[in-house]
């Protein structure tokens, strides 16, 4: 039988859609796993109500559990409590770093430049190439980079 250590492991591996350098795991989206008399749940939180990748992301989760064998399962959306990028795991904000986009920060923005590491920052525009991000500027090394927006 399937463990639920195997399927984390499975969901581990499947990347986010929109970043794909970080797992759903990563992101914090996958909520939980249990058995329920004769099938497994699986729980996802979306990022946020009207998610365009959410339909993208079952899929992603049911096509890699079909892909491993597993047939008694159900995909379970659950809006509440809200995903918040509290979700995000520490692994998840050096992965964020190493590929260009600057990980949530408490303080409202980005603390430091991903590309050089500087603190000299502009905001370009509250928007960025998804609604969960928020265009910057490093005044250093003049480069523009994406900025996860706390939720």
């Amino acid at each position: 039988m399937t463990s639920e250590q195997d399927i984390w492991s499975w969901l581990s591996d499947i990347p986010d859609p929109e970043i794909p350098v970080i797992s759903l795991v990563d992101l914090g989206v996958v909520r939980g796993v249990e058995w329920a008399s004769d099938h497994w749940v699986i729980t996802l939180t979306p990022t946020y109500t009207g998610c365009p990748a959410t339909t993208v992301i079952n899929l992603s989760v049911d096509t890699a559990l079909r892909d491993k064998g597993l047939e008694n399962f159900v995909i379970k959306q659950q809006i509440a409590p809200p995903w918040t990028t509290d979700w995000i795991s520490t692994a998840a904000h050096e992965k964020l770093r190493q590929y260009g986009i600057a990980p949530p920060s408490a303080a409202g923005g980005p603390t430091a430049c991903p590309r050089c590491a500087s603190d000299d920052l502009e905001r370009i525009s509250q928007y960025g190439s998804t609604p969960c991000k928020a265009q910057w500027r490093c005044r250093a090394c003049l480069e523009p980079f994406d900025y996860f927006k706390c939720i």
